[in-house]
Formats: C-alpha cells, sequence, structure tokens
C-alpha cells in the first residue's frame, strides 16, 4: 500500500487535529474538577464562618435539614 504525498498530509493533518482535541478536552476536565474543588472548600469556609458566628452570638448552628 503506497501512500500518495496529499494522502499523507491529509493523515498527519487529522493525526494532529486529533492531538490538539485531547490536549483541550483534558484542559477542560482539570479546570471542571478544580472549579468543583474550589466551590467546594469555598462552601466549607462560609458554613465555618456561619458557625463560628453562630456560636460567638450563643446560637446553636443550624446542622439539620429541619432548620
Amino acid at each position: 500500500m503506497n501512500l500518495e504525498p496529499h494522502q499523507t498530509f491529509q493523515l498527519v493533518s487529522l493525526l494532529a487535529v486529533l492531538g490538539l482535541f485531547c490536549f483541550s478536552l483534558r484542559d477542560k476536565m482539570n479546570y471542571a474538577r478544580w472549579f468543583k474543588r474550589w466551590e467546594a472548600e469555598r462552601k466549607a469556609r462560609r458554613d465555618a464562618e456561619l458557625a463560628a458566628e453562630a456560636r460567638a452570638n450563643g446560637d446553636e448552628p443550624k446542622t439539620g435539614p429541619w432548620d
């Protein structure tokens, strides 16, 4: 099987586009993972601040679904 020059160029181009797509997808997945972790940490800090304020005011921190 012999490949002509334009077929070789098409194959190389296709592989380059596939490589770019893989790197782009990996970066997007890493960003989504980072953002979820950041949101969880931010929520934990906010909950801790609210609990500290409640303790300072003499109130019990609200921890149940009935609050």
